[in-house]
């Protein structure tokens, strides 16, 4: 199977006044998300990277935009790879939700949660892991791929693949604007790095890359 790079979304500002977005349409980054989008394609633009996939949310297309132009590639819309259904607490700061007594579960026993009028964990953690596997199945061994999405649903992923419980996702940490690497190899999964910030140097990471051509191609 290809390199996977798991990439969060840049700041909103949801995020940054600790509120959840959930689904809702229309959150598009601030500065500091365009920031770190640009970042992340300075980073990234000269792998050979060969398809660029996203959640359907603004925030997640934004992000991927600067480095799919530096690739010359289409993002390629993935409703799986969506952000957490967090139903009624859409719209919600943290701070207040944190008082609720559902808080505890949420972070205490995870695999048993569902958001009120939302979806649970476990089926989050499903949906985006069948659609990576279906995209990591489309593709040749030695490619490499980029996923732009969502926090929770990228720890939910990135537990399934390394074998951690889904109780404990929630102590790994993915930042925005973070690249986290997984490379399939000898029939497991080998999480590669996890919450890189540009800039970084890909090379400490990957194996030597083949020279890229794609800009001296018409």
């Amino acid at each position: 199977m290809p390199t996977l790079f798991l990439i969060r979304h840049g700041e909103n500002d949801f995020l940054k006044n600790k509120t959840l977005a959930g689904l809702l349409p229309g959150t598009h980054l601030n500065q500091r998300g365009r920031e770190q989008a640009a970042a992340l394609a300075a980073t990234l633009k000269d792998l050979p990277i060969e398809a660029i996939y996203s959640s359907p949310m603004e925030r997640a297309i934004e992000t991927a935009a600067p480095l799919a132009a530096a690739r010359r590639l289409q993002v390629q819309i993935r409703p799986a790879l969506t952000e957490t259904n967090v139903g009624a607490w859409v719209n919600r700061q943290i701070k207040d939700l944190s008082e609720l007594p559902e808080w505890t579960q949420l972070q205490e026993q995870p695999s048993l949660f569902r958001f009120p009028e939302g979806e649970s964990f476990l089926e989050c953690q499903e949906r985006v892991v069948t659609d990576l596997i279906t995209l990591l199945n489309a593709h040749p061994a030695n490619s490499l791929i980029a996923a732009f999405f969502h926090g929770d649903p990228i720890k939910l992923a990135l537990a399934h693949f390394i074998g951690l419980p889904l109780d404990h996702f929630q102590k790994l940490m993915i930042a925005p604007g973070s690249v986290t690497i997984l490379k399939f190899q000898k029939n497991r999964f080998h999480l590669i790095a996890m919450n890189l910030i540009p800039p970084f140097n890909v090379a400490d990471y990957l194996p030597p890359v083949p020279p890229d051509n794609s800009k001296t191609n018409p």
